[in-house]
């Protein structure tokens, strides 16, 4: 089977909306809301036809499809800056250290922290794979795209890029971290809010959240064990994170607790060993007969932009590569391409 990322559409409404449906709850990026998923596919036409290279207020939404089928398996987006038109609130934790000469003893208190210190950075999310799919690389293809997308777009990104992982969710849909924190301050339950944060924004936190520090060991222990854990199906996300780079700092999702990966953008693994090169020739026997190399490939701009996983042959003044990928990208010799190991 072959497949490629490619720019989303509006037609890709029910494809998004069927995808947000599996998700499983607190997936904020994707909520299962179709009017809020208009408004996400709406934005990102506009990214797209914008031609200015400066770092705005731009969302852009990939897609996955299967070309021999048509079906849509995945998606993904980029923010390139968040926190411009509300806040964005993430908890920091900290600690404080106090010392007690009567006691004769040091006392450390670890803290959470109301933060909004990602603002103005770039937003990896909205991963989603079909759990069908979840093999051959799909998940790395998407997951990897969005950075040489970045990279083909550079001037429309910040210099640091984050990405927000799913915390821990109970079997009824809840989150023990939200339990034990914010719920207490919100008189609501987790997939209450999740939705709402989903639908209207994160305006409310700013509005209800407690400004002072939380003390973690004041929480219950079902709180306090989950901070900075992933989701069981994220932790294949998180090692591909930091397989990019992305480390975390200490900061937590302010929902569920879950951990968010951070990274200089230009030291992203992906945006740093691209490489740019002139197709010169279509060569069948790449792949097939043990020839050549398979990399993840990219070609065209903005909605125009494509990527897939594709076999390469260096020539002496360019590169080969095997037909197929060459049409699935639409990309024919004398035309340049980015592309990257797979690993």
């Amino acid at each position: 089977m072959t497949h490629v990322i490619r720019a989303a559409k509006a037609d890709d409404l029910q494809h998004l909306y069927e995808m947000a449906k599996s998700t499983g709850g607190g997936f904020t990026n994707l909520p299962p809301d179709r009017k809020a998923l208009t408004a996400k596919l709406e934005r990102a036409a506009s990214a797209f036809a914008k031609t200015e290279d400066v770092v705005g207020d731009d969302l852009f939404v990939f897609m996955l499809e299967n070309t021999e089928t048509g079906d849509v398996r995945g998606t993904c987006q980029i923010f390139s800056s968040v926190g411009q038109k509300w806040p964005f609130y993430s908890y920091r934790i900290g600690a404080l250290t106090q010392h007690s000469e009567e006691l004769g003893r040091t006392f450390r208190a670890d803290i959470l922290n109301l933060s909004t210190d990602m603002e103005g950075q770039s937003e990896v999310g909205g991963l989603f794979l079909h759990p069908g799919e979840r093999s051959g690389g799909l998940g790395m293809l998407l997951a990897r795209s969005r950075y040489l997308f970045i990279r083909s777009h550079r001037a429309r990104f910040a210099d640091r890029t984050f990405a927000e992982l799913r915390g821990v969710i109970d079997e009824a849909g809840g989150s023990p971290f939200w339990d034990g924190v914010a719920g207490r301050f919100f008189g609501m339950n987790f997939q209450d809010a999740d939705e709402f944060n989903a639908k209207f924004g994160n305006q409310f936190i700013a509005d209800l959240m407690p400004k002072h520090p939380v003390y973690i060991a004041m929480l219950p222990d079902s709180a306090r064990a989950v901070i900075g854990v992933p989701h069981p199906s994220g932790r294949a996300a998180m090692r591909m994170l930091e397989e990019e780079g992305f480390a975390w700092e200490n900061y937590v999702d302010i929902f569920d607790g879950g951990p968010t990966m951070s990274a200089r953008t230009d030291q992203i693994r992906s945006v740093k060993e691209a490489l740019d090169d002139t197709i010169v020739a279509l060569d069948d026997k790449l792949g097939d007969h043990k020839q050549g190399e398979k990399r993840l490939i990219t070609f065209g701009q903005l909605d125009s932009f494509r990527a897939a996983y594709g076999w390469i042959e260096r020539r002496d003044d360019g590169i080969a590569i095997d037909p197929t990928c060459a049409q699935v990208l639409g990309v024919e010799p004398g035309q340049s391409v980015a592309h990257v190991a797979r690993w």
